[in-house]
């Protein structure tokens, strides 16, 4: 199953905001998509809840998982939103 790892780049973490954009861009890709702090169980990427459970703040490594087609190039596309800032 293909991973990739990404450090959280919004500075207060995977809360309301920056958790809804990236699980707007999980669904898109239409693939079964986990994430998991370092260290930790992953969870369903396509739910606001279970993302935001997660607790991940900034600079925290994260490991996403996914399967299907296309799944290397969705997972660097997901961990690139991931690494941005997204309360700019």
């Amino acid at each position: 199953m293909p991973q990739r790892t990404a450090v959280i780049g919004s500075s207060v973490g995977l809360h309301a905001r920056p958790a809804t954009l990236f699980v707007q861009a999980v669904v898109k890709t239409g693939l079964p998509v986990t994430i998991a702090k370092e260290g930790g169980s992953p969870v369903d990427a396509r739910s606001v809840l279970t993302v935001m459970s997660l607790g991940a703040k900034g600079g925290d490594t994260v490991l996403l998982e996914a399967e299907g087609d296309g799944a290397d190039t969705h997972l660097a596309d997901l961990a690139g939103l991931l690494e941005t800032d997204l309360d700019a």
